[in-house]
C-alpha cells in the first residue's frame, strides 16, 4: 500500500519548540506594555491572548488601537524573534537528531505573524545551527487556514503510512487537526495553552501531553525508536 517504510514527524513552530511566550513579552516591554504571567496567558480566549489580563488590558488597548502603533509593534515583534527569540532547552538537538535520520521525515508549520515569517524562521533557527532548508517539509499556515491541510499535504507528498506519521502541537486545534489528517498527536502544555484547558475544556487524553519540553524530547524519541 506504502511504497517505503519512512516515518514522518511535523513540529508545530511557536509554543511547541519556539518560546513564542518569551519572544511576545520582550516586544510588549519594548513598547511599555506587559502580557502579564504565562499561566493566565494560556487560559485567555485567543482574541484576548495579546491584550493582557485585567491589569494589564488598559495600556495594550491604548497602545493597540492605532493602525502605525500595531505596525510598530510588528516590527518590534519581527526583530524580537529574529534576534533574540529561541527554541525550549533541548529541542534543537532533538532536531538535530531526528534530520540525521534518513527513514525519519522532519516538517515545520507556523502561523508566525512577523514580517516575512520564513525570512523570520531561517534567522531564528540559524542562530540555532539548523538550517531552515533542511526540514522536508515547511508552510507558513495562514490564520484562517486549517493545519489539517497542510498535514495531508506532508504527509501524501512522502507517501507515509498514516500509522508511522505524528504532528507535535500547543493547541487543541493542533490536536484536532492532527486527528483530522490521520495522524498520532502529542500534544504540549507549555505553549498558548496549558494542561487543564488542555485536558479538562478540550478532552485531550492527559496521556499525550506533554508537560515540559525535556518531556516531549522524551516521547519523540521512544515513539521513532531514538536514543538519548
Amino acid at each position: 500500500m506504502y511504497p517505503n517504510q519512512e516515518k514522518l514527524i511535523i513540529f508545530d513552530a511557536d509554543g511547541t519548540i519556539i518560546d513564542a511566550f518569551g519572544a511576545i513579552e520582550n516586544t510588549f516591554a519594548h513598547h511599555g506594555m506587559a502580557i502579564g504571567e504565562l499561566e493566565n496567558f494560556q487560559k485567555r480566549h485567543k482574541f484576548f491572548k495579546y491584550l493582557g489580563g485585567i491589569k494589564e488590558f488598559p495600556v495594550n488597548i491604548k497602545k493597540q488601537l492605532g493602525k502605525k502603533s500595531r505596525q510598530q509593534v510588528l516590527t518590534t515583534l519581527t526583530e524580537v524573534y529574529r534576534e533574540e527569540a529561541r527554541l525550549y532547552e533541548g529541542l534543537a538537538d532533538l532536531i538535530k537528531q531526528l534530520m540525521a535520520q534518513e527513514h525519519i521525515r522532519v516538517g515545520l508549520v507556523t502561523r508566525n505573524v512577523s514580517r516575512e515569517p520564513q525570512i523570520t524562521m531561517e534567522k531564528l533557527f540559524a542562530r540555532h545551527d539548523i538550517d531552515l532548508a533542511e526540514f522536508d517539509y515547511f508552510a507558513h499556515v495562514p490564520i484562517r487556514a486549517s493545519k489539517a491541510d497542510f498535514f495531508k499535504s506532508a504527509r501524501k507528498q512522502f507517501e507515509i503510512n498514516p500509522a508511522r506519521a505524528y504532528a507535535c502541537g500547543d493547541e487543541h486545534k493542533d490536536y484536532e487537526a492532527t486527528l483530522s489528517a490521520g495522524m498520532i498527536p502529542i500534544v504540549v502544555s507549555y505553549g498558548f495553552e496549558n494542561f487543564q484547558r488542555l485536558s479538562k475544556k478540550f478532552a485531550i487524553p492527559e496521556d499525550i501531553i506533554a508537560r515540559s519540553p525535556q518531556e516531549l524530547c522524551g516521547r519523540v524519541r521512544h515513539a521513532l525508536d531514538l536514543p538519548g
